[in-house]
């Protein structure tokens, strides 16, 4: 788990004064970027790393943390990425392999930093959009050592590169404000690129079956299924757009594929839209998640036959996965999250503004 930990003594707040900037938190202290270990068994801490500590020069926006990435690992290492604050590569008991800084980022309206890191054989995935030049870095995970970086025509976005294997070649696909693109993993040689998003890119893109799904929503919403096959150039408008929405799209959370269903909520909304990935028809009605009265930032979950979605307010709804989608269970905690949940064997983690959660049914943990 990553945290942006205060410490010292409060100073002078320094407010965000990023053109449009809304919602911002002041600066009031220095912070300590550290990544946490936590024993799955008792919640216990196994070892605390800080990796960085200086007083951060964007506050960010009033729902979000300065330790909104979420860290990868291959099984032998761990890859954590703090955005302004640097690219580190540890062991799994915390030990400090290499680390990168790739600079200051300015984001919209000074709202923060993003976008997750993403592992692919050798390669860890960067991208870095932001208010100034925005990039896509491809580093060798083992040594750090930057394979290439090619330069983005984006400003600032949130969503996190996607990686695919398609016709035995390995593509990053990136979702933004201007355009999807795809790009050959193992050049950065941009592929093909699609017209068709809007602003504040934050939702990530999915993919299923040779065709990539990528939507979002904030002045308008948009949402495009891109067919790789014969993928090449400026796709915009040709019949590798399979289907494309104007509406009930999602804004902070990411869609989820389960199967042979795409769920997706509207903007922050508590409605659930589910469409068949390769058509975009409908598989039901839209369907309203009573009990949910905040925003959704998390995104939806899906394992054992159910779909979770948490809000902001601390409810989880748990939905039955079949055509129906009825009402299973309305879970609350006190508390608010903003983090999607994480599943792992028969545990789901819920990361709060207050406590980290493991939920388990009693007797039937791994």
């Amino acid at each position: 788990m990553l945290a942006a930990v205060p410490v010292g003594e409060a100073q002078k707040p320094v407010y965000d004064d990023a053109p449009g900037v809304h919602d911002s938190v002041p600066v009031t202290h220095r912070h300590q970027f550290v990544v946490f270990a936590i024993n799955r068994q008792d919640g216990s801490l196994s070892w605390k790393k800080v990796l960085r500590e200086e007083w951060p020069h964007e506050g960010g926006h009033e729902t979000g943390s300065l330790a909104s990435s979420s860290p990868v690992t291959d099984g032998e290492h761990l890859y954590v990425f703090f955005g302004s604050r640097g690219l580190y590569c540890l062991t799994l008991t915390g030990d400090l392999k290499w680390s990168k800084d790739l600079g200051r980022m300015q984001t919209l309206h000074a709202h923060g930093e993003g976008s997750s890191p993403v592992l692919h054989g050798d390669a860890l995935i960067v991208c870095w959009d932001q208010e100034g030049d925005s990039f896509l870095y491809a580093f060798d995970k083992r040594t750090g050592k930057q394979l290439w970086k090619v330069p983005r025509d984006e400003k600032t976005a949130w969503a996190t590169p996607l990686v695919v294997e398609h016709a035995g070649k390995p593509q990053v696909i990136v979702s933004a404000t201007k355009r999807l693109r795809g790009y050959d993993l193992a050049t950065g040689a941009q592929l093909w690129e699609c017209a068709g998003l809007t602003d504040n890119v934050v939702s990530s893109p999915v993919y299923t079956d040779g065709v990539v799904i990528a939507g979002n929503s904030y002045y308008s919403q948009a949402m495009l299924a891109i067919r790789l096959a014969g993928a090449k150039g400026d796709i915009t408008g040709t019949t590798n757009v399979l289907w494309k929405l104007n509406r009930m799209t999602p804004y902070v959370s990411s869609p989820l594929l389960y199967d042979d269903t795409l769920y997706f909520l509207r903007h922050n909304q508590n409605i659930l839209s589910r469409l068949e990935p390769l058509t975009g028809k409908p598989r039901a009605e839209a369907l309203r998640l009573e009990g949910i009265r905040d925003f959704i930032f998390a995104s939806p979950v899906g394992a054992a036959g159910r779909i979770y979605v948490t809000s902001r307010d601390g409810v989880t709804v748990v939905l039955r996965h079949d055509s129906e989608n009825a009402t299973l269970a309305m879970n609350k905690l006190a508390d608010s999250f903003s983090a999607s949940p994480a599943l792992a064997g028969r545990e789901l983690y819920l990361r709060g503004e207050r406590f980290l959660y493991c939920i388990a049914e009693p007797g039937k943990r791994e």
